[in-house]
């Protein structure tokens, strides 16, 4: 039954523009019970994103693996921070075959962020790949990966699991990294887009920025133009939304014309796709700007 419409976030005072439809439909609730029933996590939930009841009423969700507690303390996200409790040795085929019952055509799976871990999780990424690619062949698998510490070995392992997309997201300005990414590198980040065409221009990559943090429209162009250099293939702009009062505030609210503005200069710099809105995420619509890769 589709319910009245309602803001996204109860701690922002939203521009008229920036409205959902909240409706569980019988996808959203076949979705909900597989992931309790398969103790699995995603960002959907997880990182409190705005398009959970369009894309779960769509059959499609962001799996989220290596837990739900992460190492980094980044001051939008919305993802619980502390000190991972455990790894779960048989997470890559509870992921894979809740993919194969969801009868899904393309996959997303990120994960929080382990710097616990020797390799960052990377050989888990392989694994829940491979797992999905055994299990549901024609299924398109897109990965959002985090910096791994820039550490190449880590990101190259990746690219030979071969996944069809390959993402890293920017997040904000190279200004704001000190404020909003204390834990990360701005140049670490670019880095990882580099180091995976350079190891295989063959490979899609993408990345994204999430604006309204106090950085400047040329700032935000800046930095689109850099990710540029990198050989990306897809960029996607969202506005941020402050999942609780001990988070970062909205600085900012960009207009829809805006982001028409963010999308035409993505075009011109290159970018197969450049996908931007109020409620745009990394993985909106993930499965429509991506081609397949030919396995060899």
């Amino acid at each position: 039954m589709e319910k009245k419409t309602h803001s996204i976030a109860k701690n922002h005072r939203l521009p008229p523009w920036f409205r959902v439809k909240i409706r569980r439909g019988e996808r959203y609730a076949c979705i909900e019970s597989l992931i309790k029933e398969k103790k699995l996590n995603t960002v959907c939930k997880d990182a409190n994103c705005p398009n959970i009841w369009e894309c779960w009423n769509m059959g499609a969700a962001t799996f989220m693996i290596l837990g739900d507690i992460c190492t980094r303390n980044c001051r939008f996200c919305g993802v619980s921070k502390g000190t991972p409790l455990y790894r779960d040795e048989e997470e890559a085929i509870r992921v894979a075959e809740a993919v194969c019952s969801l009868k899904l055509d393309y996959a997303v799976i990120t994960s929080v962020t382990r710097d616990d871990l020797d390799d960052g999780g990377a050989s888990v990424f392989a694994s829940v790949i491979g797992e999905i690619k055994t299990l549901s062949p024609m299924c398109g698998v897109e990965v959002l990966v985090p910096d791994f510490r820039g550490k190449s070995e880590a990101i190259i392992k990746i690219v030979e699991a071969r996944p069809d997309v390959i993402g890293h997201n920017i997040e904000t300005v190279k200004r704001l990294y000190p404020e909003v990414r204390q834990m990360a590198d701005y140049r670490s980040s670019l880095d990882i887009l580099r180091i995976v065409k350079e190891f295989d221009r063959r490979q899609q990559t993408k990345s994204s920025l999430i604006i309204g943090m106090g950085e400047e429209f040329d700032e935000v162009v800046e930095t689109m133009e850099d990710i540029a250099k990198t050989g990306c293939d897809v960029l996607t702009i969202g506005q941020y939304l402050r999942p609780s009062k001990h988070h970062i505030e909205v600085k900012r609210f960009y207009t829809p014309d805006e982001f028409n503005k963010f999308k035409q200069i993505g075009n011109k710099l290159g970018f197969s796709h450049t996908q931007a809105g109020p409620i745009v995420r990394s993985s909106y619509h993930a499965g429509r700007y991506s081609t397949p890769q030919k396995q060899i």
